[in-house]
């Protein structure tokens, strides 16, 4: 079955049309549950993870290294939802977290300002003043969100599927137009796209292991999957980490065969004037 992964800008009507259409076709509805499961699952305090998550950028560049740890842990958690199929994921450019995989149908969800507002001023009890305010704020850090993620403009068509516009069309048209798509052949899923998936997973599971364990956090490494078979390449400083990476690797659910490719690298010291 099909992925259906909706970005949706701030009261643009995209949660609602998630839950319509999840409920439509009998699919798992998720977006903040993968949040609290990537914390349960790697042992961080939720109120951390969700807080981290939605650091203002220019925070988010200070913190590098935490922001791609917690990234790191959301992916995996969305992986393990979506690699059954049957699931509406709505977020920010959730599907850009889930890249080659063909049955993962991309959808922009977009209303224009008057709709937000309204939108904004019924749900969130403000001013009119207020939630333009709010709402230009929230776009602009999304915006420098997806640049400091993605290297992409947030708005830009080609990264979807389609866009509805929902100022323009009723909910339940929208969600047709997107049932519809999922029974077509172009996003129906395949036998490479489903190992392409399973091969997603694996990496994201490893990946995560990986960050979680302090021993081999610091470490820049890179993970390929194939069929069970995963490929860990990269350095490190500490000759140790070397041979537990491979330990690390072995534990993780899925995992065939360690092939690590990892060496040391000396730290070339810092010549004063």
């Amino acid at each position: 079955m099909a992925i259906i992964a909706i970005s949706r800008g701030t009261f643009s009507g995209g949660e609602a049309l998630a839950r319509r259409l999840a409920e439509r076709l009998g699919y798992q509805c998720i977006s903040r549950e993968v949040i609290l499961q990537a914390a349960w699952g790697y042992g961080v305090p939720a109120e951390e993870l969700t807080a981290a998550m939605e650091k203002p950028p220019w925070l988010w560049e200070r913190l590098f290294g935490e922001r791609a740890a917690y990234l790191t842990f959301v992916r995996a958690a969305l992986c393990e939802h979506a690699r059954g199929g049957k699931v509406v994921y709505h977020g920010h450019l959730g599907h850009l977290l889930l890249p080659g995989i063909s049955h993962v149908i991309g959808v922009r969800a977009i209303a224009d300002m008057e709709f937000r507002i309204k939108a904004a001023m019924q749900q969130q009890n403000l001013a009119r003043e207020d939630a333009i305010a709010y709402i230009e704020k929230v776009d602009k850090e999304r915006r420098l969100w997806t640049r400091l993620l993605y290297d992409v403009e947030w708005d830009d068509p080609s990264l979807y599927d389609v866009v509805l516009n929902l100022s323009r069309m009723r909910l339940a048209t929208a969600c047709e137009m997107v049932a519809h798509m999922t029974e077509q052949e172009e996003f129906k899923p395949t036998p490479e796209s489903v190992k392409a998936m399973q091969d997603l997973t694996l990496h994201s599971r490893v990946l995560a292991a990986l960050v979680k364990d302090f021993r081999t956090r610091g470490a820049d490494l890179r993970v390929t999957a194939d069929d069970g078979i995963v490929t860990i390449t990269g350095t490190t400083q500490l000759p140790a980490v070397v041979d537990l990476v491979p330990s690390v690797v072995r534990q993780v659910e899925g995992v065939k065969e360690v092939r690590s490719e990892v060496t040391t690298v000396i730290p070339v010291p810092f010549a004063g004037i």
